[in-house]
C-alpha cells in the first residue's frame, strides 16, 4: 500500500511539475520554511544558528565567488523530529520513506481556543469538531496543527514564553502543543503520515516527559515543528511535500516544506 501510494504521489508531482505547467503560480505554492540567520528561534538549550563567510567577493580572477560556513542543532528553527528522537529503535531522518513525508494537508485552526491559553493541548474532541466541518481526515494525512503562533516569530520572549537560554529556562516554556491522546487518536484511528505545528513543539511548553513525542514516535510518526504561513493554507485540500536534510543517522534536521495549494 505504501509503495503504491508512493509512486502514485511521485508520478503526481512529476505529471504537476511537466514543462506544459512549469510556469508556477506563486499563489499556489506557500512555504512553510523560516529562514535560517542570527533570528532563528531555537529551544533554550541548544545553540544558535551559526554562519560565517568565508569567501565574499571579487577575484583575483575577475569573477565573482561566494561560500560560508554553517552550524546548527538538528532541532531548531522549521525541522523535522525524526523518530529516533524518542525512540532508540526509531528510524533516522535520513531513513525515512519519502511518501511518508508528502501527503495530503489537514489544517486544524486552534488558534482561537489557544488565545487565551498558551499551555493548551489539542485534544480528540478538537479533532472530531474539524472533522464535523471538514468531514474524516483521511488516511495517510500530513495534520498541521495552527495555534497561531507564529505571528510570535521570531520574538523568543512571546513565541517560547521566555528569552532565557539553558537549562533552567526549559520549565519556564509557555506554548500550545498536542495532547498524547490525540496523537494516538490520529495514528490509531486515521493512520497519518506525519504532523506539525506552528510552535517549538509539538509537546506543550510545560511537558516535563514529553509524551506525545514518546507516543508517536513508538509508531514511527514523525514531526514537523516551528512552521510558518499555516494561515495561508485551507483547510484540506492542499497537498503538503516536506524535504529534510539528509542526515545520515540523524534525530532530526533543517527542513524545507511547501504545501501546494490548489486553484
Amino acid at each position: 500500500m505504501a509503495m503504491t501510494m508512493g509512486l502514485f504521489l511521485v508520478g503526481w508531482l512529476l505529471a504537476w511539475a511537466s514543462p506544459a505547467s512549469a510556469h508556477f503560480d506563486e499563489r499556489k505554492l506557500v512555504d512553510l520554511t523560516y529562514p535560517f540567520d542570527e533570528r532563528t528561534v531555537y529551544w533554550p538549550t541548544n545553540k544558535p544558528f551559526q554562519r560565517e563567510k568565508t569567501d565574499w567577493g571579487m577575484t583575483a580572477g575577475g569573477y565573482w565567488y561566494a561560500s560560508a560556513n554553517f552550524a546548527t542543532s538538528e532541532h531548531g528553527g522549521t525541522h523535522i523530529d525524526a523518530p529516533l528522537h524518542f525512540n532508540a529503535t526509531g528510524k533516522s531522518v535520513d531513513a525515512l520513506p519519502l511518501e511518508q513525508l508528502i501527503g495530503e494537508a489537514v489544517v486544524v485552526d486552534v488558534s482561537a481556543v489557544v488565545a487565551e491559553k498558551p499551555d493548551y493541548q489539542v485534544r480528540v474532541p478538537d479533532l472530531r469538531a474539524w472533522e464535523s466541518a471538514h468531514r474524516r481526515i483521511p488516511h495517510h494525512a500530513i495534520v498541521l496543527l495552527r495555534t497561531g503562533w507564529g505571528k510570535r516569530w521570531p520574538d523568543r520572549a512571546t513565541y517560547l514564553g521566555t528569552d532565557e537560554r539553558g537549562t533552567a529556562a526549559v520549565a519556564k516554556l509557555h506554548f500550545p502543543g498536542l495532547h498524547p491522546e490525540a496523537a494516538r487518536w490520529l495514528m490509531g484511528e486515521r493512520e497519518i503520515n506525519a504532523v506539525g505545528i506552528d510552535t517549538a513543539s509539538i509537546d506543550y511548553g510545560q511537558s516535563t516527559m514529553f509524551e506525545t513525542h514518546v507516543a508517536l514516535f513508538a509508531q514511527g510518526v514523525p514531526a514537523f515543528e516551528n512552521l510558518a504561513n499555516l494561515d495561508r493554507v485551507p483547510a484540506r485540500g492542499a497537498t503538503i511535500v516536506a524535504l529534510p536534510m539528509k542526515i545520515r543517522g540523524g534525530s532530526g534536521g533543517p527542513l524545507r516544506i511547501i504545501a501546494i495549494v490548489p486553484p
